[in-house]
């Protein structure tokens, strides 16, 4: 029987490797390249050492996640150590690549890490805005209020937070972060109701996401869900997503018809598309 492969490249929920598996040794020298941190096995793919994380499950497939921990194979209890490991080399070229692409995202993001403190920049909307805290006549009985820039003059946007030199990184963050997913409410609205009309759709609710592998998802009853981050991107990137999402109200698969329906509205989605895969942003730690 056609032995049936789960490939999914995502983020996986925390799971208890079974206590009777124990790690392998790699077929060949040197410490593994790749290391999960609940590593319980080991595996050479394409001359790459690899510590993963092999848990047993109540499923029908073999099961590969790659996430920023490394990777993690689910498999069906019935399913032999030796046809799990032939599988694994079967995709080793994909495994290697996707777990390299997830260190290298890794790396960019640790370089855009922010130090939350007064005059610390983050992206909103495309640019560069600077944090300034105390007290003002910007933020005073509103919590948070963005000074607009003006990049003919030389005058960067600033977000006026009305809170003390002294309060902690983690005080400024939060506070950022909840004058940014605000706005993201008010854009993301504003973009819904601007492409719904064009596609022909309805949508009837909003909820903000803080997913980290994925920036939005449709329901058939009209439910949209984004990812609140997406208010980091410039305006012609985050309307990618919203026409992509509003085009699952039409077709709620990734069908012909369906890319055919995004470019209806956007005739360079897969420039935009490109853009989103490739941009890096701030995590929020």
């Amino acid at each position: 029987m056609k032995r049936l492969v789960q490939l999914v490249l995502d983020l996986f929920e925390p799971a208890t490797a079974s206590p009777t598996t124990s790690a392998e040794a790699p077929t060949a020298p040197g410490e593994p390249h790749f290391v999960h941190p609940r590593a319980n096995r080991k595996i050479v793919l394409s001359n790459t050492p690899v510590a993963y994380v092999m848990v047993r499950a109540r499923r029908r497939t073999i099961g590969m996640l790659v996430g920023p921990d490394g990777l993690e194979v689910r498999a069906p209890r019935w399913v032999g150590m030796a046809e799990i490991e032939s599988t694994l080399r079967e995709k080793s070229e994909w495994i290697v690549r996707k777990l390299e692409e997830m260190r290298q995202q890794q790396a960019q993001q640790a370089q855009a890490q922010i130090a939350w403190a007064e005059g610390a920049t983050f992206p909103y909307l495309g640019q560069v805005v600077r944090l300034r805290l105390g007290p003002s006549a910007w933020s005073e009985g509103a919590g948070a209020v963005l000074e607009p820039g003006d990049p003919l003059q030389g005058k960067e946007a600033c977000l006026h937070i009305g809170l003390p030199l002294t309060a902690s990184a983690e005080q400024i963050r939060d506070a950022t972060q909840a004058w940014l997913m605000r706005q993201a409410r008010r854009v993301f609205q504003e973009r819904l109701d601007h492409f719904a009309p064009q596609l022909g759709v309805t949508w009837t609710r909003l909820s903000l996401s803080s997913a980290s592998t994925r920036w939005g998802s449709a329901s058939a009853n009209g439910a949209i869900r984004l990812n609140w981050r997406l208010i980091h991107h410039r305006l012609e990137i985050l309307d990618y997503v919203v026409v992509h999402e509003l085009s699952h109200l039409q077709v709620m698969d990734h069908s012909p018809r369906f890319w055919d329906t995004v470019k209806t509205v956007l005739p360079d989605y897969a420039q935009r598309r490109a853009i989103l895969k490739t941009e890096t942003l701030p995590p929020w730690q």
